[in-house]
């Protein structure tokens, strides 16, 4: 697949508008390779990540989580925060990064997170549209459903809230939701899956009435990557590409 082709489908599954302001998604290292023949897909560009994507022979790395948040001044192997963009570069692997888009896209991580839930009657959460909201697929207390997150997301959870609430309303965003637990509330939420929350939110959350539940920022985003390669392979074959996907085994990254 041409370069500029997979971009494309990538702006076709996470449009870069749905991106957040202060985001950093697209195509964050160039590659000399047009010819984009095998893509590494992981959340993370991390040193095992890169260094996977070296030894499989990977043109190009697809990520959730971008790089480069802030200007970088240089580009050092010894630099945690630039050794695995270096490794890319000097092997000559290109990175995409499909961040809050992918986010907030239909069929994109909290679609996906929905999902695995099967939530019901979904809509967006008010008023960026990044998380989901809608009905649990049947009654159940806050206590079952934290029960069920284990199930669902192979994970422990943290719970904050009443573990003998009937819930009627359910809200979720993946990975780092934990602002958003005041637009969750709002929206009428019972209860509230996200990845991670410190601990004065949680607080907080508490004091509103919001019951909680901290599913792992890993465990309530890397649901999207099968997804994501189905969808990228589906979109490669119909114009007849040949592109080979693979997800990183890699659990985690930076």
């Amino acid at each position: 697949m041409n370069l500029n082709d997979f971009i494309n489908v990538m702006d076709g599954i996470a449009p870069r508008e749905l991106a957040m302001d202060w985001d950093n998604p697209g195509l964050l290292i160039g590659t000399e390779k047009q010819d984009i023949k095998k893509v590494l897909v992981a959340l993370d560009c991390s040193m095992a990540t890169a260094k996977e994507a070296v030894e499989w022979g990977a043109d190009l790395m697809l990520t959730h989580h971008p790089v480069f948040f802030r200007a970088v001044k240089r580009i050092l192997p010894d630099d945690p925060e630039t050794a695995a963009p270096y490794i890319l570069l000097r092997n000559g692997i290109g990175l995409f990064a499909a961040h809050t888009n992918l986010d907030a896209a239909d069929g994109g991580v909290n679609d996906c997170l929905a999902g695995v839930f099967g939530l019901e009657n979904v809509e967006k959460l008010p008023p960026e549209g990044l998380g989901r909201i809608g009905t649990p697929p049947k009654d159940m207390t806050f206590g079952e459903l934290a029960r069920l997150s284990e199930k669902e997301l192979n994970t422990r959870v943290r719970i904050t809230g009443d573990v003998n609430a009937r819930i009627h309303r359910l809200a979720m965003i993946g990975g780092g939701g934990a602002e958003e637990l005041f637009d969750a509330k709002s929206a009428g939420a019972d209860a509230y899956i996200t990845g991670e929350m410190k601990h004065h939110l949680a607080i907080q959350a508490e004091f509103i009435g919001l019951n909680v539940i901290e599913a792992g920022h890993y465990e309530t985003e890397r649901i999207v990557l099968p997804r994501l390669i189905e969808r990228l392979q589906r979109e490669a074959n119909d114009v007849q590409y040949r592109l080979t996907l693979s997800e990183s085994p890699c659990l985690r990254g930076i």
